[in-house]
């Protein structure tokens, strides 16, 4: 039996995002799975890294990092990041659902990754990237645009969704992961009227249909490609003879 944890990161659960997530988990306990749930606006998760939140002297500039690594060197983190934490290390995968604003995900999730994902606790320069502690471990996005499939293509008007994904993407492969390729339910919107309305209604229920076989198939669903450490010179330059995988870490044109 597998631990899976689903991050949504929507204000309403009675969104499609939210429905998405519902569906994620009826799949995930239909397979037997043990399932785990951070449902960050619902919990009042706190986004905003501060001084507040640790024994930090007032008369030094605040370094997140620092009082990361020192809070969880004391068991001293909060008591939100310690039980996000405690899932994160639960869980066999996780599998995050949220919308793109403003071509990136909300606000909220980037929050929790500065805020969740914990120096000292989840990773320390020593142990990121292919000595990342969440090794073995694996994520997925399941994501939508307001734009539609076309637009957010790789010459898309919107711009590629994949890379708008990537720096999130990235975060996560830090920490270990195995990033599973997104999957995207595109035009999400409420503007849509008529036959529009319609076509997406029929389009968004046969996404939460098809969660059961994503669940099922999970673990060969294709995954991004990310350079491995030893593509890199001691600087930190990829090597001249070692592949691209993104536009993101490229050799030069």
């Amino acid at each position: 039996m597998a631990t899976t944890l689903i991050v949504l990161a929507h204000p309403d659960k009675r969104s499609f995002n939210g429905a998405w997530a519902e569906a994620t988990a009826a799949a995930c306990a239909a397979a037997g799975d043990q399932v785990l749930w951070s449902d960050l606006y619902a919990q009042g998760f706190d986004p905003a890294e501060r001084s507040t939140h640790y024994d930090w002297p007032s008369d030094l500039p605040f370094d997140p990092l620092k009082a990361q690594e020192r809070a969880a060197a004391d068991a001293a983190l909060p008591d939100d990041v310690q039980a996000e934490i405690a899932k994160i290390r639960q869980a066999d995968r996780v599998i995050f659902h949220f919308p793109l604003w403003w071509f990136a995900p909300p606000a909220m999730l980037k929050g929790w990754c500065e805020r969740a994902l914990a120096h000292g606790a989840l990773h320390s320069v020593d142990q990121r990237f292919d000595k990342g502690q969440m090794r073995g471990k694996k994520v997925l996005f399941c994501v939508t645009t307001g734009s539609k499939a076309s637009e957010s293509a790789h010459n898309g008007k919107e711009s590629d969704v994949t890379m708008l994904l990537w720096p999130l993407a990235y975060t996560l492969r830090y920490l270990g992961f195995d990033v599973v390729q997104p999957r995207c339910a595109h035009g999400v919107h409420g503007y849509h009227r008529g036959d529009r309305e319609t076509a997406l209604r029929n389009r968004l229920t046969g996404v939460l249909a098809a969660q059961h076989d994503v669940i099922a198939r999970f673990d060969t669903l294709p995954l991004i490609p990310f350079n491995a450490d030893d593509d890199f010179v001691e600087e930190g330059r990829l090597r001249s003879d070692r592949p691209s995988h993104s536009a993101f870490i490229r050799h030069n044109r």
